[in-house]
């Protein structure tokens, strides 16, 4: 029962920090931590320890399936080289120098600091896509950091469980390496791949709404269980199930159902960040307290271990943007490396990772320095997430990376003019053929030529159509109101039944919400 007041209390808390969030244009993902740590230390709240396969089985599939779906597959071909320098070069470097100044500044074993550089070598996919959207980065920038975030999963998969092993059981072998890595990427793609398969040869059978929500809702767990039975790479396997069947959304679903899975979709991710976003914060003070009782130091060594991580990543992304930019014949710059280097934050994936150590060795001891390696990740984890996130918007508009507002409006009214064109064509050949009455190709022509002539307005940047069109609005929302007050007048009075007053109401509803967006 415990449990469930605490995950009530964490929704709770979420909506609130959400909407705080908003208002002071924040990024939601550090607020959460930051609240979380704050009621962590009040006195008289319970300890709170996340079990790791919570996170790692409930939590973390449908998160990284929606940072998946997100990925512009034109674009991940575009950048595929430097993506696979970071998610390979960049997390063997980082692990070993967390490993090694962990060792260094904490007097645990190389073993256990290792481990430790293992657990925080990746960045994380859940973080990066929840900080990166209230980002108005360039296509090329977005697609690269959010893709080393989701390919980078196989190689520090692949350290941590050496490094378990070694902790644990006391031995290494570098010849199984290269097999576990074959294993890890090579089975967590082809697991993805027959998921995404199956469940698109199901929706394309299936037209039913509900069905085909609960499908969607069940596809990242079914590729996160199907990859981690085969001992292959979960996140792997849900991440080319994302972009597989984001490919080919169109093609198997209509757009009711796009709009009832967009609305689902949309509160499951709230839900599900807000809950683990708050935990990490929440599930800090408790691993503090814990860690006293031995009285092993951890505030300095997780600084220095934070500044460990981004001196790695900006001795590493610096150099490769020169090289591109001198292989390319460009000057290089330092606006899209810095953010690239300061995007590396650190989430959920490290959390479950973390959490997953085991308590002890082979020989039924103790595992020596696990706490203090749980509390160094979560620290850690928790300064990435406050300090990174809410300085990343700040550096990106002093990069002058932000993409402008006028620019996104611009490609919109563009995409309108060419579909309303294309539209035109087809309505031409129709007539042409004779296959519907005039009349109707009449009612049709107009209202194509209206939204052609209002493309090309938008794009010449004519501002007195703003004013007419927020008079539309507002005059066709007060016709709707008297339509919705007519409409439950109808039903009260029996003459329509409550189907076809939810019916009516849904166009109703779908007419008004599509008021707000661009025209």
């Amino acid at each position: 029962m415990r449990s469930v007041e605490i995950v009530l209390g964490l929704v709770v808390l979420a909506t609130v920090v959400a909407v705080s969030a908003r208002r002071l244009r924040v990024p939601a993902p550090s607020l959460l931590v930051v609240a979380g740590i704050l009621v962590g230390l009040v006195p008289g709240v319970p300890a709170v320890r996340v079990p790791p396969e919570i996170v790692s089985l409930v939590v973390l599939p449908p998160l990284v399936y929606a940072a998946g779906e997100e990925m512009s597959w034109r674009m991940l071909r575009a950048v595929w080289r430097p993506v696979a320098l970071l998610a390979v070069g960049l997390v063997l470097a980082s692990a070993a120098a967390v490993g090694a100044v962990a060792a260094a500044v904490t007097g645990m074993s190389w073993t256990m600091a290792l481990l430790l550089g293992t657990v925080l070598a990746s960045t994380d996919p859940v973080a990066v896509a929840a900080l990166g959207r209230r980002l108005s980065l360039p296509a090329r920038v977005q697609t690269l950091v959010q893709a080393e975030s989701l390919f980078n999963d196989a190689t520090s998969l692949l350290l941590y469980k050496l490094a378990v092993a070694a902790a644990v059981a006391g031995s290494f072998s570098a010849g199984r390496a290269v097999g576990e890595f074959a294993l890890l990427a090579g089975g967590g793609a082809a697991a993805g791949a027959v998921a995404a398969t199956v469940v698109a040869l199901i929706r394309r059978r299936t037209e039913d709404p509900v069905l085909e929500t609960v499908i969607a809702l069940l596809t990242p767990y079914a590729a996160y269980v199907l990859a981690e039975s085969a001992h292959a790479s979960g996140v792997t396997a849900v991440v080319v199930a994302a972009v597989m069947l984001g490919r080919r959304a169109p093609a198997l679903t209509n757009a009711g159902i796009r709009l009832q899975l967009g609305a689902v979709w949309g509160t499951v991710i709230f839900l599900l960040e807000s809950v683990v976003f708050s935990l990490i914060g929440l599930e800090l003070p408790t691993l503090v307290r814990e860690l006293h009782r031995s009285a092993e130091s951890y505030l300095v060594p997780a600084l220095l271990v934070v500044a460990t991580l981004v001196a790695v990543r900006v001795a590493w992304v610096f150099p490769l943007s020169a090289l591109q930019a001198w292989r390319g014949g460009r000057r290089p710059s330092w606006e899209v490396p810095a953010v690239v280097s300061w995007a590396g934050a650190r989430g959920v994936v490290p959390l479950a990772a973390a959490l997953a150590i085991p308590l002890t060795t082979d020989a039924g001891g103790p595992l020596g320095s696990r706490d203090l390696v749980v509390v160094l990740a979560t620290c850690v984890i928790a300064i990435s997430l406050v300090v990174q996130g809410f300085t990343l918007a700040p550096l990106v508009r002093a990069a002058r990376l932000v993409v402008p507002e006028s620019h996104g409006r611009r490609e919109f009214a563009l995409a309108r003019l060419r579909l309303a064109q294309a539209a035109r064509a087809r309505l031409e050949e129709l007539a042409d053929l004779e296959a519907a009455p005039q009349v109707v190709i009449e009612r049709l022509r107009v209202g194509v030529q209206d939204r052609i002539e209002r493309g090309e307005l938008r794009l010449d940047g004519d501002a007195e159509i703003d004013g007419v069109l927020a008079d539309y609005r507002r005059l066709r929302r007060d016709l709707i109101a008297a339509e919705t007050a007519e409409l439950h007048r109808l039903h009260d009075g029996g003459e329509i039944g409550e189907g076809t007053l939810r019916e009516v109401q849904r166009l109703l509803d779908l007419e008004d919400t599509a008021l707000d967006r661009p025209i």
